[in-house]
Protein backbone atom coordinates (compact mmCIF):
# COMPACT_ATOMS: atom_id res chain seq x y z
CA UNK A 1 0.00 0.00 0.00
CA UNK A 2 1.23 3.47 -0.68
CA UNK A 3 0.92 6.53 0.46
CA UNK A 4 -2.59 7.78 0.96
CA UNK A 5 -3.55 10.86 -1.59
CA UNK A 6 -5.39 14.12 -0.75
CA UNK A 7 -8.15 13.10 -2.19
CA UNK A 8 -8.37 9.40 -1.51
CA UNK A 9 -10.92 9.39 1.79
CA UNK A 10 -13.72 11.88 -0.24
CA UNK A 11 -13.33 9.06 -3.30
CA UNK A 12 -13.70 6.33 -0.74
CA UNK A 13 -17.06 7.92 0.83
CA UNK A 14 -18.71 8.88 -3.04
CA UNK A 15 -18.21 5.28 -3.99
CA UNK A 16 -20.13 4.29 -0.77
CA UNK A 17 -22.45 6.93 -1.09
CA UNK A 18 -23.05 5.84 -4.91
CA UNK A 19 -24.17 2.27 -4.08
CA UNK A 20 -27.55 3.23 -1.82
CA UNK A 21 -27.07 0.99 1.32
CA UNK A 22 -30.30 0.52 2.84
CA UNK A 23 -30.03 2.71 5.95
CA UNK A 24 -29.10 5.69 3.23
CA UNK A 25 -32.43 4.55 1.20
CA UNK A 26 -34.30 4.52 4.68
CA UNK A 27 -32.99 8.40 5.73
CA UNK A 28 -33.94 9.54 1.98
CA UNK A 29 -37.49 8.14 1.87
CA UNK A 30 -38.63 8.46 4.88
CA UNK A 31 -40.25 11.50 6.49
CA UNK A 32 -38.59 11.28 9.61
CA UNK A 33 -40.11 14.65 10.61
CA UNK A 34 -43.80 13.28 10.71
CA UNK A 35 -42.65 11.04 13.77
CA UNK A 36 -41.63 14.46 15.99
CA UNK A 37 -45.14 14.75 17.11
CA UNK A 38 -45.33 11.32 18.98
CA UNK A 39 -41.82 11.20 20.21
CA UNK A 40 -42.63 14.46 21.74
CA UNK A 41 -46.05 13.57 23.34
CA UNK A 42 -43.48 10.08 24.84
CA UNK A 43 -40.23 12.29 25.49
CA UNK A 44 -41.76 15.16 26.90
CA UNK A 45 -40.45 16.20 30.84
CA UNK A 46 -40.28 19.75 32.89
CA UNK A 47 -37.51 20.68 33.25
CA UNK A 48 -36.56 21.65 36.80
CA UNK A 49 -33.72 24.10 35.58
CA UNK A 50 -31.87 24.55 32.50
CA UNK A 51 -28.10 23.43 34.34
CA UNK A 52 -27.03 20.23 32.96
CA UNK A 53 -26.69 18.22 29.23
CA UNK A 54 -28.90 19.69 26.99
CA UNK A 55 -31.62 17.02 25.74
CA UNK A 56 -30.97 14.50 22.94
CA UNK A 57 -32.70 15.18 20.68
CA UNK A 58 -35.47 12.11 20.33
CA UNK A 59 -35.27 11.51 16.60
CA UNK A 60 -32.00 10.37 17.19
CA UNK A 61 -33.21 8.31 19.92
CA UNK A 62 -35.89 6.80 18.06
CA UNK A 63 -33.42 5.80 14.56
CA UNK A 64 -30.99 4.09 17.19
CA UNK A 65 -34.61 2.27 18.01
CA UNK A 66 -34.80 1.66 14.82
CA UNK A 67 -31.43 0.15 14.29
CA UNK A 68 -31.71 -1.90 16.80
CA UNK A 69 -35.32 -3.62 15.74
CA UNK A 70 -33.49 -3.76 11.89
CA UNK A 71 -30.29 -5.62 13.03
CA UNK A 72 -31.29 -7.33 16.39
CA UNK A 73 -28.93 -5.37 18.69
CA UNK A 74 -28.60 -4.76 22.43
CA UNK A 75 -28.86 -1.34 23.61
CA UNK A 76 -24.85 -1.86 24.13
CA UNK A 77 -24.12 -3.08 20.79
CA UNK A 78 -26.11 -0.58 19.00
CA UNK A 79 -23.87 2.32 21.08
CA UNK A 80 -21.17 0.28 19.82
CA UNK A 81 -22.14 -0.06 15.99
CA UNK A 82 -23.26 4.00 15.73
CA UNK A 83 -19.47 5.12 16.96
CA UNK A 84 -18.20 2.50 15.00
CA UNK A 85 -19.70 2.34 11.60
CA UNK A 86 -19.75 5.62 9.79
CA UNK A 87 -23.11 4.31 7.83
CA UNK A 88 -24.98 3.51 11.18
CA UNK A 89 -23.99 7.44 12.67
CA UNK A 90 -24.99 8.92 9.21
CA UNK A 91 -28.44 7.37 9.64
CA UNK A 92 -28.81 8.45 13.53
CA UNK A 93 -27.74 11.90 12.05
CA UNK A 94 -24.54 12.40 14.08
CA UNK A 95 -21.63 13.17 13.21
CA UNK A 96 -17.98 12.22 14.26
CA UNK A 97 -17.66 15.37 16.56
CA UNK A 98 -21.19 14.70 18.51
CA UNK A 99 -21.28 12.59 21.06
CA UNK A 100 -22.87 8.65 21.14
CA UNK A 101 -26.14 8.40 23.29
CA UNK A 102 -24.99 5.64 25.43
CA UNK A 103 -27.00 2.36 26.30
CA UNK A 104 -28.96 3.58 29.45
CA UNK A 105 -30.23 6.31 27.60
CA UNK A 106 -31.19 4.27 25.15
CA UNK A 107 -33.28 1.76 27.24
CA UNK A 108 -34.68 5.21 29.79
CA UNK A 109 -36.10 6.80 26.45
CA UNK A 110 -37.74 3.05 25.26
CA UNK A 111 -39.58 2.66 28.34
CA UNK A 112 -40.11 6.69 28.20
CA UNK A 113 -42.14 5.77 25.04
CA UNK A 114 -43.45 2.58 26.14
CA UNK A 115 -45.04 4.19 29.14
CA UNK A 116 -47.00 7.31 27.32
CA UNK A 117 -48.26 4.00 24.67
CA UNK A 118 -46.58 5.21 21.59
CA UNK A 119 -44.11 2.66 20.93
CA UNK A 120 -46.04 0.34 19.26
CA UNK A 121 -47.86 3.15 17.44
CA UNK A 122 -44.37 4.65 16.01
CA UNK A 123 -43.10 1.37 15.12
CA UNK A 124 -46.64 1.12 13.08
CA UNK A 125 -45.83 4.23 11.42
CA UNK A 126 -42.56 3.31 10.43
CA UNK A 127 -43.36 0.04 8.90
CA UNK A 128 -46.00 1.50 7.08
CA UNK A 129 -43.77 4.08 5.40
CA UNK A 130 -41.96 1.50 3.61
CA UNK A 131 -44.48 -0.87 3.27
CA UNK A 132 -45.47 2.10 0.83
CA UNK A 133 -42.66 1.61 -1.27
CA UNK A 134 -42.87 -1.91 -1.70
CA UNK A 135 -40.18 -2.70 1.14
CA UNK A 136 -40.68 -5.26 3.92
CA UNK A 137 -38.44 -4.48 6.95
CA UNK A 138 -36.72 -7.92 7.88
CA UNK A 139 -34.39 -8.72 11.16
CA UNK A 140 -31.28 -8.96 10.16
CA UNK A 141 -27.90 -9.63 12.33
CA UNK A 142 -24.77 -8.09 12.80
CA UNK A 143 -22.20 -11.24 13.53
CA UNK A 144 -19.69 -10.26 16.90
CA UNK A 145 -17.04 -12.48 16.41
CA UNK A 146 -16.19 -12.61 19.90
CA UNK A 147 -12.64 -14.50 20.96
CA UNK A 148 -13.20 -16.51 24.38
CA UNK A 149 -9.43 -17.83 26.16
CA UNK A 150 -9.95 -21.61 26.35
CA UNK A 151 -8.15 -23.00 29.06
CA UNK A 152 -5.23 -25.33 28.01
CA UNK A 153 -5.26 -29.30 28.54
CA UNK A 154 -3.06 -30.73 31.27
CA UNK A 155 -2.55 -34.33 30.98
CA UNK A 156 -1.13 -36.34 34.64
CA UNK A 157 1.90 -38.03 34.11
CA UNK A 158 0.34 -41.42 34.02
CA UNK A 159 -1.24 -40.14 31.01
CA UNK A 160 2.03 -39.20 29.52
CA UNK A 161 3.37 -42.65 30.11
CA UNK A 162 0.27 -43.87 28.55
CA UNK A 163 0.95 -41.73 25.21
CA UNK A 164 3.77 -42.87 24.96
CA UNK A 165 3.50 -46.35 24.86
CA UNK A 166 1.39 -45.80 21.91
CA UNK A 167 -1.86 -46.90 24.68
CA UNK A 168 -5.21 -44.28 24.90
CA UNK A 169 -5.47 -43.05 28.55
CA UNK A 170 -8.85 -43.13 30.31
Amino acid sequence: MGQKGFWDEQERVSKLKNKKPVLTCLSESIPWEAFRPLLDKGYSQERKSNAGRKRIDPLILFKMLVLQQLFNLSDEEVKFQVNDRCSFEEFVGLGVMNDIPDATTVAFFRERLRNANVIDELFEMFESYIRDQGLEARGGQIIDATLVLVPKQRNSREDNKEIKANRVPD
